[in-house]
């Protein structure tokens, strides 16, 4: 209960924090996310690859080749104005001019507003914003307009060339690289509202009054949604020229395909080398501006505009709030392992749906839902470690533990199989029996606390013998021990192992007593009874305690065995069953004196037992 109490504070503080680093973004803190926003949409952007652009909009550049044949930079007003001239000769929908007329030139000003009322066109003017940046800042939140970007002042054309031209302001919302996002549709200043000038070409493409409002902006039967800045996201089709582009020069020559320019929205720019109206788009590091600015018009035109509004933005709260608690819970749920490969499936799905919404028209953010999952997926995974590392050390502690009170084979064999023996089992088994003589008296003679070293000493030694042979040590009785050997299951050489560690008991034991004080040694003997055959190993115990171990006839003989040794004054005495089963090998055959076979009668039992009495 405590445990899901802990796992359900867990997910509540990741929905927490995803709706703070939500709200915190939204009031223009965390501006950092907008690199990484920029880096994914970029990614997506280049993963989907090039997007074949729409047939109504061509570009005519004044490229290096227009200006060697003009003969300076920027090109001559009259130069200038015979290329308007030609493009309006090819009766074009619209004639766009991105580039800034704001001075009087030399000559051709007069030739030049001709040309412009020749055919349908725009000028572009700019806006001169307080820090010097493309970008777009949000102004005082009590002003109803305050989400348009504030510009200290417009620069427009001169008045003979708005007289015969209308006039949108081309700047464009870059983010901190430089990279263009955003077209915004309206700019104001103190005084003025201005259009921009992708806007404006584009109302005029369609012969429509443009409606702007919060969310949305309706051109003729268009109904294209906007940012909350009245803003429109801008998506490359591709690198450089992928916009049909035609050189100025060309133009002049008359080497273009009339139909290159007919009825199109013609974009007039410069990309000249050394120019410096160039941007860094996904695709390639420099892009001439009227390349951006012909994208966001034909994106306009056709209303195949990137959704980045109001519900997008809220889809994307709901991911920022849901994602990290989802993660969390997951991490959370049936173990870590389980935990782990769900919350890799849902960040797949995310991220799969991420791409399948980029590819749908959706702008889904992605910064903000990683930095909201990311701190609390590390720390409830750190704590998770971390108190999985705990519980390890605890249940290895306690592992520890239980095996000094149970045998480790038999442990070992209990967690491998929780059912071992829950039914007695009848089988082969050889049994060791050692006991202590003469330890009543000397516990009389001797305090408790001598009397507990002793039998300290006495334990270890039998339990590194044992562990020796790989006998199961089943108990320590008082001054005695049963060891069994077939246990966790039976073995060709049980009974081989049982008479090895019959002598290594002996040998042992004989070097302990004569290490002890002569007082404490001349009073304690010892005593081993060995036998083999078939025994009953099951669990016995009431319901609190539950213990392994072996009865049968088998048992009750060699507990026997030791009293028939004391009898004969022998260290040993082994049932004639166990050196048989043991072999010509047998430990009892290789060392020391062996003295029968000898028949017994042992107290209890009714037929005789042939032995075999062992001295070293």
């Amino acid at each position: 209960m405590r445990g899901r109490l802990t796992n359900l504070i867990a997910v509540v503080l990741a929905g927490v924090w995803g709706a703070f680093v939500w709200s915190a973004y939204g009031q223009g803190h965390f501006t950092f996310l907008d690199r990484i926003e920029a880096a994914t949409v970029d990614f997506r952007t280049i993963l989907r690859g090039v997007k074949p652009p729409p047939d109504s909009v061509t570009i005519v550049e004044i490229d290096d080749a227009l200006v060697k044949l003009a003969g300076s930079f920027p090109l001559p007003r009259l130069e200038l104005a015979r290329l308007v001239q030609a493009i309006a000769q090819l009766r074009p929908r619209v004639v766009a001019i991105d580039i800034l007329l704001l001075d009087e030139g030399k000559e051709g000003d007069d030739a030049l507003a001709h040309a412009l009322a020749a055919a349908p066109s725009v000028i572009a003017g700019a806006a001169v914003f307080p820090d010097s940046r493309q970008a777009v800042e949000a102004g005082n939140p009590e002003d109803p307009i305050a989400d348009l970007p504030r510009a200290d002042r417009f620069l427009l054309p001169l008045g003979k060339f708005s007289e015969q031209a209308q006039v949108g302001i081309v700047n464009l919302a870059t983010d901190r690289t430089g990279t263009p996002r955003a077209v915004p549709m309206l700019f104001h200043s103190k005084d003025t509202i201005e259009l921009s000038f992708p806007l404006r070409v584009a109302a005029l493409a369609t012969a429509s009054k443009p409606t702007i409002e919060p969310h949305h902006l309706t051109l003729g039967a268009l109904s294209i949604p906007t940012d909350a800045d009245r803003a429109v996201p801008i998506v490359f089709y591709g690198p450089r020229r992928t916009i049909r582009t035609v050189s100025g020069s060309s133009l002049l020559l008359g080497a273009v395909d009339p139909k290159a320019i007919e009825d199109r929205i013609v974009v007039l720019g410069t990309t000249v080398t050394g120019g410096s109206d160039f941007f860094s788009t996904p695709f390639e590091p420099v892009m001439p501006g009227v390349e951006v600015v012909a994208t966001a018009i034909a994106q306009l035109v056709t209303g195949d505009i990137v959704r980045r509004d109001r519900s997008v933005q809220i889809m994307d709260g709901l991911t920022t709030v849901m994602l990290p608690m989802l993660l969390v819970g997951m991490l959370a749920w049936r173990g870590s392992t389980a935990g782990i490969v769900a919350a890799a499936a849902v960040v797949i799905g995310w991220m799969g749906a991420v791409l399948l919404a980029s590819s749908s028209g959706l702008w889904l953010n992605t910064a903000l839902p990683i930095a909201a999952t990311a701190p609390p997926v590390l720390v409830f995974g750190a704590l998770q470690l971390r108190s999985g590392r705990r519980q390890a050390q605890y249940f290895a502690m306690k592992s520890r533990l239980l095996g000094q009170f149970q045998a480790p084979e038999i442990q070992e064999w209990l967690t491998r199989n929780p059912h071992f023996l829950a039914e007695p089992v009848t089988q082969n088994g050889a049994i060791v029996f050692i006991d202590l003589s003469g330890f009543t008296h000397l516990s009389e003679e001797f305090g408790p606390h001598r009397v507990q070293e002793l039998l300290r000493d006495f334990h270890s030694l039998v339990d590194r013998e044992v562990t020796s042979s790989r006998g199961t040590l089943t108990s320590f009785l008082g001054d005695g021990a049963m060891i069994l050997f077939g246990l966790p299951e039976a073995a060709p050489d049980d009974a081989a192992r049982a008479a090895d560690c019959a002598v290594r008991l002996c040998v042992a034991m004989r070097q302990w007593l004569a290490s002890l004080p002569v007082s404490i040694a001349s009073g304690l003997g010892f005593k081993i009874g060995a036998h083999f055959g078939v025994i009953v190993a099951s669990r016995l115990g009431g319901e609190s305690h539950l213990h392994i171990t072996a009865t049968g006839d088998t048992v009750n003989v060699a507990s026997r065995l030791m009293e028939v040794a004391a009898h004969h004054g022998a260290q040993l005495a082994a049932g004639d069953e166990l050196l048989r089963a043991a072999g010509e090998g047998c430990a009892l055959l290789q060392t020391g004196r062996l003295f029968g076979p000898h028949e017994t009668q042992i107290r209890g039992r009714s037929a005789t037992v042939t032995i075999w009495l062992w001295e070293g």
